[in-house]
């Protein structure tokens, strides 16, 4: 048994020996009631002193141990000082920021440390860089009770234990490693130098110091024609002059780099000594001319699987423009650009991506290919994630910009269409055919907004909502949406918390589940609906997202259809990609709610699998009492007859002349007398007149020129007592910013009716006129 695992025996038999004293309590307590049992005169008050009793001995019992953890590392110290001081392993005892407490004589003479320096700063007189490692063993120790690791420095190997000690300490020791000569870099003399970011050499084994000397510092005084090229060919100084070797450069991490000298060709004997192909730390593989693989070393193997000898490397990969072998070909020809290529391995165990490197060589005389490998897997999946966040970032972008221009266009349509039913009732013939344009505007203006809710631009109206009477509302829409081959039941936690939400969108994001769910149950079967309470007490880290810890409304979406593929699940929730056949789904469906969430604060997760169904999972913030919004309606003011102006001026400014000259018809059949511009210039011009009197700017917030509220913050100087109305396609939100600086503003989205926009001046004038 080590020392560290009797120390820790000991420490678990201590906290043992606190077991007896708890029974003796117990005891004392029982034989107390007992006697209050036998003697009822006294027995009250008998049970009621030893229950005192036991309370008080265990209010005594409790004091102790609050105090125990400063106790029990000091304890600790000394109780490692002692069992340690003849141990020939160098033994410290860390505190739990990493500072060393207690460093036996084994460690003070190796390290040359002492007590209150870190455990990392302790260990940098013999490696490079060692905080990541010890950050990663103590994590390690701290989840595990022990971790151990064993590193390669420049003097040897070692090995680093680390045990877990309780009241925060560690305790590490370090051992060395005989070296294995059939595996230990310095044991083959294969040359190596650690090189610095900056291209100094910070240190050399000895293989490297015997070929060039201790007179080079840096990496150009090493390497004459540089750049490096890993796996090729370069001029290298040595003690008898310079030489060509091959060159393999290996990141060491934090900016420091390891080159490592071959002969020229890996396999060729040098000094009478046969170069250590299969034992080098760097993945090789040798080609003939043909592209047929002649040798593989070990690390090559780890990454390629199986390999036989005489099988063509050009059959083992793929991911070129054009076929591996005719890469190949031209290496060997010489006519490549020596660049590295990043290629797949056809693996049906795991997928990896290489990056590969070729040279040519020539051995007795035959032509012939060494290919330098390294795991590219990590940098393609991180290069895959950025892609598609690029491209997620800019769909967002199109699918508002689109919206934008789409909700011009609707309110042009929309709002002529409403001019032309104020002329027709219904028994006329052209009644009917106008309905169906407003129709088919307001569905269109609905697709508009699944994009404006993709891209997390519109306009939400924030509440403080119970699920309960949400699901409750929606029961009989949801059954009908479902039809008869599907089952429908909820399963809602009776004390589920508020959230805070667009009740209106939060809708929209079940119907849309709901729906999805359906249609995954061709046969019929049962979609369940949960939604329960969850606390985070740490974050959650899944899909490349990260849920806070905190308090959350989880809310499940589940069916039992036909599941989902594994390579279609990272793109479901992009806009116009469906799995349904053409004319079935817009594919708008999974992003508007994507698009829903997230803007309402929430996170949304899918997991599925083909023929096993699917669950959404949705995590919404708990609604605090702070976050509470009013839901009541501001107070009508009186009407007026109709709604209708009484000659009030409205400046109207929109660069659109298709919505400006419904928007002006529309506030002039109301009684509004309106003066029109199509900038914000002009209207400032229109301003420069001091007698003329406005009363309303009705204005678009996006302009060529200078915006919407540039010009009214312009024109307020002058005139500060009139009232602003912005309307926009973009949604109030991705304008707050600019309409913060606009007093007793309001804001009406686009695409807007005829009545939306009348009603939503007369409610300004009304406000003005109280």
């Amino acid at each position: 048994m080590t020392v560290s695992a009797q120390l820790s025996e000991q420490l678990t038999r201590g906290a043992l020996a606190a077991a007896p004293v708890r029974g003796w309590l117990a005891l004392c307590a029982g034989l107390c009631a007992s006697v209050g049992l036998i003697l009822p005169e006294y027995g009250l008050r008998l049970a009621v002193v030893g229950i005192a009793l036991t309370l008080a001995v265990a209010t005594v019992l409790i004091g102790f141990l609050a105090g125990r953890p400063a106790r029990l590392q000091s304890d600790l110290g000394r109780c490692v000082e002692r069992m340690l001081r003849h141990d020939a392993v160098p033994g410290i005892l860390t505190d739990v920021e990493g500072v060393a407490i207690v460093l036996n004589p084994a460690a003070r003479n190796r390290f040359g440390a002492k007590p209150g320096v870190s455990f990392a700063r302790i260990l940098g007189a013999e490696l490079a860089d060692p905080a990541p490692l010890v950050r990663r063993l103590h994590a390690r120790a701290q989840a595990e009770g022990a971790a151990s690791e064993d590193v390669v420095t420049l003097a040897g190997r070692l090995r680093l234990d680390a045990r877990d000690l309780g009241a925060g300490c560690i305790l590490w020791q370090v051992a060395d490693i005989a070296a294995e000569p059939e595996n230990d870099v310095r044991a083959n003399h294969l040359p190596m130098a650690v090189v610095s970011e900056d291209g100094s050499i910070v240190s050399m084994n000895d293989a490297m110091q015997r070929l060039t000397g201790n007179g080079v510092k840096r990496l150009d005084d090493l390497v004459l024609d540089m750049p490096i090229r890993p796996g090729e060919e370069h001029l290298v100084v040595a003690r008898d002059g310079a030489t060509r070797r091959t060159v393999l450069w290996v990141d060491a991490g934090s900016g420091r780099h390891e080159l490592y000298v071959l002969p020229a060709s890996p396999v060729v004997a040098h000094d009478g000594e046969s170069i250590p192909f299969e034992a080098l730390p760097v993945a090789l593989v040798r080609l003939d001319g043909h592209g047929r693989i002649v040798q593989v070393n070990r690390a090559a193997r780890e990454l390629l699987g199986e390999v036989a000898i005489g099988a063509e490397l050009a059959g083992m990969m793929e991911g070129l423009g054009r076929p591996v072998g005719a890469w190949l070909n031209d290496a060997l020809a010489g006519r490549g650009d020596g660049r590295p290529e990043v290629l797949k391995i056809r693996r049906k165990d795991r997928e990896t991506f290489l990056q590969v490197s070729l040279t040519r060589v020539s051995v007795a005389g035959e032509a012939g290919l060494v290919a330098v490998l390294w795991d590219a897997t990590q940098l393609k999946r991180l290069e895959a994630q950025f892609v598609q966040a690029q491209k997620m970032q800019a769909i967002g972008q199109l699918a508002g910009g689109v919206a934008h221009d789409f909700n011009n266009l609707l309110t042009a349509i929309s709002g002529h269409c409403d001019l032309l039913l104020l002329r027709h009732d219904k028994s006329d013939p052209d009644y009917a055919d106008l309905i169906q344009i407003s129709q088919n505007a307001n569905r269109a203006a609905a697709l508009v907004g699944q994009l404006l809710a993709f891209s997390r631009k519109q306009t939400l109206k924030l509440e403080r909502i119970d699920l309960h009477e949400v699901l409750a509302d929606l029961g009989h829409l949801l059954n009908r949406l479902v039809g008869e081959k599907v089952r429908l039941k909820t399963a809602v936690d009776p004390d589920l918390a508020a959230i805070r939400a667009d009740r209106r969108q939060l809708e929209q994001v079940l119907m849309n589940l709901v729906v999805n769910a359906r249609d995954a149950m061709p046969q019929g079967g049962e979609v369940r609906i949960e939604a329960r309470n969850e606390t985070l007490a740490e974050a959650l880290n899944r899909d490349r997202a990260s849920v806070s810890p905190g308090d959350y409304v989880v809310l499940r979406v589940i069916d039992e259809g036909t599941g989902i593929p594994g390579d279609l699940l990272t793109r479901i929730f992009e806009p116009f990609f469906t799995t349904k056949r053409q004319g079935e789904g817009t594919g708008l469906g999974l992003s508007t709610v994507y698009g829903i969430v997230k803007q309402t604060g929430g996170y949304i997760f899918c997991d599925s699998a083909e023929g096993d169904g699917t669950t959404f999972t949705i995590y919404l913030p708990v609604c605090s009492e702070s976050d509470a919004v009013s839901t009541d309606a501001p107070a009508r003011p009186a009407t007026r007859s109709l709604d209708r102006g009484t000659n009030e001026v409205i400046l109207l400014v929109e660069d659109e002349a298709p919505v400006r000259a419904f928007a002006s018809r529309a506030l002039r059949l109301r009684g509004y007398q309106v003066i029109e511009a199509d900038s914000a210039e002009a209207a400032l011009q229109i301003l420069s007149d001091d007698n003329l009197h406005v009363d309303v700017f009705v204005t678009d917030v996006i302009m060529p020129g200078m915006d919407g509220p540039s010009w009214v913050m312009q024109a307020l100087e002058r005139r500060p007592d009139v009232r602003v109305i912005f309307v926009s396609g973009y949604s109030e939100e991705s304008l707050s910013e600019l309409r913060d600086r606009v007093p007793n503003s309001v804001f009406l989205p686009k695409p807007f009716s005829l009545n939306d926009l009348t009603e939503t001046v007369w409610k300004v004038l009304s406000e003005t006129a109280e």
